[in-house]
């Protein structure tokens, strides 16, 4: 059974720092590129980053670049999203979401993704 389950998530003051995981089972992990995406109330999903199977590869929404780290530990099964100098803007539901694939390059952050999380809760304190 495939699941992927986020942690992580909580309350935080502006300026403050959060570290998401992404826990993945039932797949050959390494096999996937894998994505955080984020929702808050009233908007749509929006791309926030992914990383490509081999974890060379990584890219970012502008809204985050410089601020928010993605990383994969492929012996974990587990993919991180390390975020710093958190705004009220960058609360919402965070998920992670899993692509088979391959190609490392910017396609990924494109692609529909296979397989989603239930998310997390990220709130920022102003």
């Amino acid at each position: 059974q495939v699941q992927l389950v986020e942690s992580g998530g909580g309350l935080v003051q502006a300026g403050g720092s959060l570290r998401l995981s992404c826990a993945a089972s039932g797949r050959t992990f390494s096999n996937y590129a894998m994505g955080w995406f984020r929702q808050a109330p009233g908007k749509e999903r929006e791309f926030v980053a992914a990383i490509s199977w081999s974890g060379d590869s990584t890219f970012y929404a502008d809204s985050v670049r410089g601020r928010f780290t993605i990383s994969r530990d492929n012996a974990k099964n587990t993919v991180y999203l390390q975020m710093n100098s958190l705004k009220p803007e960058d609360a919402a539901v965070y998920s992670c979401a899993d692509r088979h694939t391959r190609d490392t390059s910017a396609n990924i952050k494109r692609v529909e993704y296979d397989y989603w999380g239930q998310g997390t809760q990220v709130t920022v304190s102003s």
